[in-house]
């Protein structure tokens, strides 16, 4: 056996996969608000064309839980590392390809057709990606540090994000309208190659995790671990996914939904309005290590409380903060709702890996995370234009305050110490408890 890799190298393998990965999915919702309903549904009214560009960014959530299905299942039979590589290698091709892809001018129906196909294969990578990182992490961490080790995984998301803005303003502000509309805007998705060879010479140079190793040893993996999950875990996997609504929700609104607002109701320009988006994402970035080092003192489940409960307050302050003519009050309005962001993802990794025993623990925490992505992420940017068109954008937090209350009766059903190991075929619970932080 080989020896160990050590703990930075494991924490750095963990980081830059969820980095690629999240860089490739953000580049896709900034285009899809940006560029796709010019380019690939462009006979459609720019209000229908726009919506119709959000559904084929809402099609990656609903090929996440598929992602957690068949990555899961072999990251739990044949281990975390080549289920990591086989992963990050779905989510870079497909994003590749999106940028080679002729547009509606050029090939008419079939150009939003392969677009949407390459964004589902998005969504299959993204969905074995996330629990694999988290895995890798949190079953390297020592005693005491689980929550310290899972948030790195976590901080892909605001790291991808800046990488995938920071390109975007780069091309705003170097390319003329017509040149980002023509070309410009496949530069992203094609330089993302280069991340994805980064990433897989990292993820090859790894070891598999102690965990998984005992669960070889003790012949403890099960035959189909996601028929083990909808059935003997089902309870578990329901109150996983409804702890992560809000989380979900939160950021897909201060992100895709906030862009799309405030440059087409609210007035600002696309450039103002990306670089008011980076600096709420550092507020975001800036929480994720405050909230782990709190998991870990605190417990996992008080953290996400806490952080529950201010997102619920949040929601109230949507109309009197979110407004047209006043950039320090929407940099206000993007720090706080992505600093309480990154209060509640921090932990939810962990907390979601500790829910599940260890032979099912890549495919139960994989799909408890993406179902919630489907239920929370996929329709938020959809379900909140159409009721700031409707009802006004106070309508929008009153939204987001429901889906956070659903997430806080979900959380005080999450157990207070992380799940019990189990011998594959035997009923949950049969087995005692490792020794872990408290939950």
């Amino acid at each position: 056996m080989s020896a160990p890799a050590s703990p930075r190298r494991i924490l750095f393998a963990s980081l830059i996969g969820t980095t690629i990965e999240f860089f490739d999915f953000y580049i896709y919702a900034t285009a899809a608000v940006l560029v796709f309903p010019k380019l690939f549904f462009p006979a459609a009214e720019p209000a229908a064309a726009t919506l119709q560009s959000l559904a084929t960014f809402a099609l990656a959530f609903f090929a996440r839980p598929l992602g957690s299905a068949l990555f899961g299942h072999y990251g739990d039979r044949i281990g975390r590392k080549a289920t990591l590589v086989a992963a990050l290698l779905t989510m870079g091709v497909s994003t590749v390809v999106i940028g080679l892809l002729p547009t509606y001018a050029q090939i008419g129906v079939a150009a939003p057709a392969l677009l949407a196909l390459c964004r589902f294969g998005q969504g299959l990578g993204l969905g074995g990606e996330w629990g694999g990182a988290v895995l890798l992490a949190t079953e390297n961490a020592p005693p005491g540090k689980r929550a310290w080790y899972g948030m790195f995984p976590q901080l892909g998301a605001p790291l991808g994000f800046l990488c995938s803005t920071g390109i975007f303003l780069l091309l705003t502000h170097f390319l003329s309208d017509a040149q980002f509309l023509a070309w410009g805007w496949r530069i992203p998705f094609i330089a993302s190659a280069a991340l994805v060879l980064t990433g897989l010479w990292v993820r090859l140079r790894i070891t598999e995790t102690p965990a998984f190793q005992r669960t070889l040893e003790r012949e403890e993996r099960e035959r189909l671990p996601m028929a083990t999950v909808l059935t003997r875990d089902a309870g578990t996997l329901v109150v996983g996914t409804l702890a992560l609504m809000a989380t979900f929700v939160l950021f897909y609104l201060m992100t895709v939904f906030a862009l799309s607002w405030g440059t087409s109701a609210l007035g600002y320009g696309r450039e103002q309005f990306l670089w008011l988006q980076m600096a709420g994402v550092l507020c975001f970035a800036a929480t994720i290590p405050v909230s782990a080092v709190y998991a870990d003192r605190h417990g996992r489940r008080t953290a996400m409380i806490l952080a529950t409960a201010g997102i619920i307050v949040f929601g109230l302050l949507f109309e009197p903060l979110f407004a047209a003519g006043n950039a320090w009050q929407v940099l206000l309005f993007l720090g706080l709702g992505l600093g309480l962001m990154g209060l509640t993802y921090g932990p939810c990794g962990t907390i979601l890996a500790e829910m599940f025993p260890t032979p099912v623990r890549y495919t139960g925490a994989s799909l408890a995370f993406n179902l919630a992505g489907i239920l929370g992420a996929s329709p938020a940017p959809y379900i909140a234009t159409r009721l700031a068109g409707s009802h006004g954008i106070a309508s929008v937090g009153w939204y987001l305050s429901g889906m956070a209350t659903l997430t806080l009766l979900a959380l005080l059903l999450v157990p207070k110490r992380p799940a019990p190991t189990r011998t594959a075929g035997a009923p949950c619970g049969s087995a005692s408890r490792p020794a872990g932080a408290r939950g």
